[in-house]
């Protein structure tokens, strides 16, 4: 698969509810492979279940990318990407959440709409973000990347390349990459119908997990870690 450029045309918001909400907008009125919209803050930003993405202004990085070209395991891309724009020892929380430690310093929300041929990569990233000023609720769980504020902007040029190379890669390079950064493999987790130990991906990126009833295979939700 051969992809265009990302990050041109760029849009920027001071200000505005949710980039990804923007750039489905855009997505709709024919924007092009590559369009790229920003914000230094966001009211609105989701997270996957409908979750919040909440920082200070200008201390995280917010983006969103609109596709015209993806492959199948995109998910998968956007948080190997992501992980390697934090640094060797980020690790990926299946389905798209990324940790250092365990705390989370960077998700991903994928939207698409093939029939229209569209798709929408929204990925938040605390390059400096200032753990005391968050929410309450969040001060537990949340990590940064410990950066300047000046660094937010390296960090998306640095990000963009990175999803750049690996959007057309060989699936199985794709797979063996987000392997090797698999926070979840070996570990007891629990989900909403159940728990079990979690024991890798499969070939389509869906979580295998061992449990009393045996091997099953998760293709969406959301799973813990458990003490």
């Amino acid at each position: 698969m051969t992809v265009g450029r990302l990050g041109a045309p760029r849009i920027h918001f001071r200000a505005t509810d949710s980039t990804n909400a923007r750039a489905r907008e855009l997505a709709g009125a024919g924007a092009v492979h590559g369009t790229l919209v920003t914000a230094s803050e966001q009211s609105a930003g989701r997270g996957r279940q409908g979750r919040t993405w909440s920082a200070p202004a200008g201390q995280a990085l917010l983006c969103s990318l609109v596709l015209r070209k993806w492959p199948a395991l995109l998910p998968l891309a956007a948080a190997v990407a992501a992980a390697e724009t934090a640094g060797e020892a980020a690790r990926i929380k299946w389905p798209n959440d990324v940790l250092l430690g365990r705390r989370k310093v960077a998700g991903i929300l994928v939207e698409a709409r093939p029939q229209e041929r569209w798709a929408v990569v929204g990925i938040g990233l605390n390059v400096a973000v200032d753990l005391a000023a968050l929410p309450d609720e969040l001060r537990a769980t949340a990590g940064t990347l410990g950066r300047l504020p000046a660094d937010v902007e390296p960090t998306l040029a640095t990000l963009l390349a990175t999803l750049e190379g690996w959007l057309p890669a060989h699936e199985a390079d794709l797979l063996a990459a987000y392997r090797a950064r698999d926070a979840l493999a070996g570990r007891h987790v629990r989900w909403a119908e159940g728990e079990g130990r979690a024991v890798g991906i499969d070939d389509g990126g869906r979580l295998l997990v061992e449990t009393r009833a045996g091997r099953i295979a998760l293709d969406a939700g959301e799973v813990h870690l458990s003490v």
